[in-house]
């Protein structure tokens, strides 16, 4: 086999039990009035389109959020961020966007850090619901989204990345990650393609 063979990148696709993770799709990402946040009305979309077929397939969906509720909790992330501070269990930055169709059995989890598996229940309740593959999206894609993804590879689910449904403040960020994700830790495709994916 040559080493270009080698090295060659083989989908993965969704398994049979596919989760949806939505990663901190929440009003101080955004709301551009926000420090943290950005313009992300077509991310809101997308995601939105997502969770309706995710519940119409009665899949699990996850939402995460970041939420501090003591100065001890993820200290050097927020020294390094100061926005982070912001966060904190009464501010209204840490809500789902009100455009989002969250549902009861949708799993509503709080992080500290950028992965929604750091730190938190994550791998025990998706191996709880056979899960063997996600599909994560979110805010954002540089940061969260593509540490989530990183660490569903890395706890050995296959990952799915829908690119219009993940966004970045930065543009430049957020396609240099999509790349580099691609390339290595997961599978980014169109949103279409995914909801095929969900459908079949």
């Amino acid at each position: 086999m040559s080493e270009r063979n080698a090295l060659e990148r083989i989908d993965g696709g969704l398994g049979a039990k596919p989760a949806l993770i939505v990663v901190d799709v929440v009003a101080g990402f955004t709301d551009p009035t926000c420090p943290l946040g950005s313009e992300a009305d077509a991310v809101v979309e997308a995601n939105a389109r997502l969770m309706a077929a995710f519940h119409q397939a009665e899949l699990p969906v996850v939402l995460t959020t970041v939420v501090y509720r003591n100065d001890n909790q993820a200290s050097v992330f927020r020294a390094r961020v100061p926005a982070l501070n912001l966060l904190t269990p009464d501010s209204e930055w840490v809500r789902f966007d009100h455009r989002l169709p969250v549902s009861p059995s949708d799993l509503q989890l709080e992080k500290r850090h950028a992965s929604g598996f750091h730190g938190t229940d994550l791998d025990d309740w998706l191996t709880a619901r056979s899960v063997d593959s996600l599909v994560v999206t979110g805010l954002t894609t540089s940061g969260c989204v593509r540490a989530t993804a990183v660490d569903g590879l890395q706890n050995n689910y296959r990952v799915v990345v829908p690119r219009e449904a993940c966004g970045d403040r930065d543009a430049q960020a957020h396609e240099a990650n999509l790349y580099d994700l691609n390339a290595k830790y997961a599978d980014v495709i169109s949103l279409e393609q995914t909801l095929d994916l969900i459908r079949i």
